[in-house]
């Protein structure tokens, strides 16, 4: 792709047969809410553990075959109104030069963050997107072509705070204390480093665009869960967002408590919508 010009998109994928998504991303009122859940390629699903099991995360995120068959096997059980592919926002700061692990039952792990304002310099000055991140565009031009135009593909990334708070702090906080600290004492190298991060964002995404990604982005029992969504739809409406779940979906969830939270999103929207 080219940043400054045209984006060179492919041509030759399947047409697009569920558009209900886009439709209200755009602001217009489609058949029903459409649904998608953050997350929903994950481990409450016995066959992504499957997939899984015994594998480096960071390698099966360059994958772009296992990426893609983590991607699809949410939809072969739930109706959801789109796909999000399946990667991790780390992979940005990798690209930068920092290593990462996933440790169990510690989650991601800078193996060497950064301390003090001279690390940056450890930092790749001008990072080959293309180069660095292809398995990512890969996996995404694989998945829309495995994907059949069933529904849209989702590409993300992480905000540039988000991704600093990370390659300080060596991982997840809650207060992001050791970032903000950066922030009041090194402004300048703060500054610095979001610049950094914002660069390689922005091609990252124009990359995903161009590799085909349709859009950038985030226990109850059954007849409860039907209840919350009619009385969230009544209250909400019927246009201008999409349904989904804040925290996304928990590796403890149940895959029938999804399948009916989908279901009922569709169901009581597309009364709600005839009742007009």
């Amino acid at each position: 792709f080219e940043l400054n010009g045209i984006i060179d998109f492919p041509k030759d994928f399947p047409e697009l047969k569920n558009d209900t998504f886009l439709r209200a991303a755009r602001g217009e009122e489609p058949e029903h809410v459409p649904v998608w859940c953050m997350r929903q390629a994950g481990r409450y699903l016995p066959e992504f553990r499957e997939i899984r099991a015994g594998k480096d995360f960071f390698d099966t995120c360059r994958s772009p075959e296992n990426c893609c068959e983590l991607t699809l096997q949410p939809l072969r059980r739930f109706p959801f109104d789109a796909s999000i592919i399946f990667s991790d926002i780390l992979v940005i700061p990798q690209a930068m030069g920092m290593e990462v692990q996933m440790l169990t039952g510690k989650g991601p792990t800078f193996t060497d963050p950064l301390k003090e304002p001279e690390d940056l310099q450890r930092l790749r000055a001008k990072v080959d997107v293309n180069k660095e991140l292809d398995y990512v565009f890969k996996a995404i031009t694989l998945t829309r072509h495995k994907i059949e135009g069933k529904v849209p593909l989702i590409g993300f990334t992480g905000a540039p705070w988000t991704l600093m708070s990370y390659m300080i702090e060596g991982g997840g906080s809650t207060t992001h204390s050791k970032a903000k600290r950066w922030l009041y004492r090194h402004p300048d190298s703060s500054h610095m480093l979001l610049k950094m991060l914002a660069d390689v964002i922005v091609e990252y995404l124009v990359g995903q665009v161009a590799a085909g990604a349709q859009v950038r982005t985030p226990p109850r029992s059954c007849e409860q869960i039907s209840d919350v969504v009619r009385k969230m739809l009544e209250g909400f409406g019927t246009r201008g967002y999409i349904a989904n779940l804040g925290h996304g979906l928990y590796p403890d969830m149940d895959p029938e408590n999804v399948g009916a939270f989908v279901d009922a999103v569709h169901q009581h929207s597309k009364l709600l919508i005839k009742q007009k």
